[in-house]
């Protein structure tokens, strides 16, 4: 088995909680980190349902997109279904997790997802929230340790620039340096001024994964110290935000792409706006609620908007601008998510004795006649 804390940990690396928007409720919000885990259920949304699910499967661990709790809770009574449900996952031991606007936006996101899905090219984030902070980090290496070292620091994050992964400099030069008493030298002895062929390694890191960079740089490097420098940089990374724009392989038409989004969210219905036999190629996405980007969809020229929860005004604003727009339903273009989460933890985890379950309790309770 494995410790809660490692499943988040993971998660984390993908979806950052920095990344949520200010009034969401992100990360573990029932239980502990210290608690071993053997079974974790995936679920786009925690209620009564999944809850019984759960106990009957001895689920330790519960990941979800949305949140079981968004607001302060005053009480924890059985007078109230979010109490009820509560009060059985802390009697029964289950620990709730929920990656919900971070896992939205974060690179490799559902957002990113769902754009992959439809094949979408030249994908870019919709409206821009923030740029990447970056900083460089510079380390000093004895020759023949260079490689394992760069490899480590690139594994954990290092070294992207725009679409080129493993992007770092080196340079040869003399490293001087006197182990002294209490010291267990990797080359040299105590006392002894020592003159070694050294590689300077410098690329760079986003600012949220400088930790983990450092710590695998740390463990990759023989040397019981490791000189290493890390600099504030003033240019910006990759562009972080809401929902994704990209084109497709080739144009069709409206009709055409309505069936395609049908066909991959696996739905029968979908509501829309716009002209059917009009010609679209550049399509914006953005799952669960996005009514609030149509006019980042207009700014960046979108033909189509894929998105759910369209309310009457903003469906009139897209009319009249000329924007076409499927709204496909806030459970259909998230409910993805659950085999996305469950793979990406089976990948991580799968020489580890735990078992990954997708909840069989999901449903979209909006129905169509």
């Amino acid at each position: 088995m494995i410790k809660c804390d490692e499943v988040i940990k993971e998660l984390e690396k993908l979806a950052p909680l920095s990344l949520a928007e200010s009034w969401d409720n992100v990360g573990l919000l029932i239980g502990n980190r210290e608690q071993k885990v053997k079974n974790i259920m995936v679920t786009l949304d925690i209620n009564y349902e999944v809850i019984t699910e759960a106990v009957e499967k001895k689920v330790d661990l519960i990941i979800s997109h949305h949140p079981i709790i968004f607001k302060p809770l005053k009480k924890i009574t059985e007078d109230d279904l979010l109490g009820k449900m509560v009060r059985i996952l802390v009697k029964n031991n289950i620990s709730v997790y929920a990656a919900h606007t971070n896992l939205d936006i974060c690179q490799g996101g559902l957002n990113d997802l769902f754009a992959s899905k439809l094949q979408l090219k030249n994908i870019k984030v919709l409206e821009v929230l923030q740029k990447q902070k970056l900083k460089k980090i510079v380390v000093f290496i004895p020759e023949g340790y260079e490689d394992s070292v760069r490899q480590a620091m690139t594994n954990a994050g290092a070294g992207w620039i725009g679409d080129y992964s493993d992007c770092t400099y080196t340079c040869k030069g003399i490293g001087t340096f006197r182990p002294l008493e209490g010291t267990n030298p990797f080359v040299g002895k105590q006392g002894k001024i020592e003159k070694v062929n050294e590689y300077r390694l410098e690329t760079v890191v986003p600012e949220n994964k400088i930790s983990d960079v450092v710590q695998s740089m740390i463990k990759a490097h023989p040397y019981e110290e490791v000189a290493y420098d890390v600099y504030p940089l003033e240019i910006e990374g990759k562009a972080i935000g809401l929902g994704r724009i990209g084109e497709l392989d080739k144009q069709t038409t409206f009709a055409e792409f309505i069936n395609i989004v049908k066909s991959i969210l696996n739905t029968t219905h979908v509501q829309y706006i716009g002209n059917k036999q009009s010609i679209v190629s550049k399509i914006a996405v953005c799952t669960g609620s996005g009514g609030d980007l149509i006019p980042s969809c207009l700014k960046q020229n979108a033909d189509v908007y894929v998105t759910g929860d369209i309310k009457y005004h903003q469906a009139q604003l897209a009319q009249e601008m000329g924007l076409n727009i499927i709204d496909a339903g806030h459970y259909q273009t998230e409910y993805i998510v659950v085999s996305f989460l469950a793979e990406y933890i089976r990948n991580i985890f799968h020489q580890k004795d735990i078992c990954i379950f997708e909840t069989e309790c999901n449903r979209n309770i909006i129905h169509t006649l």
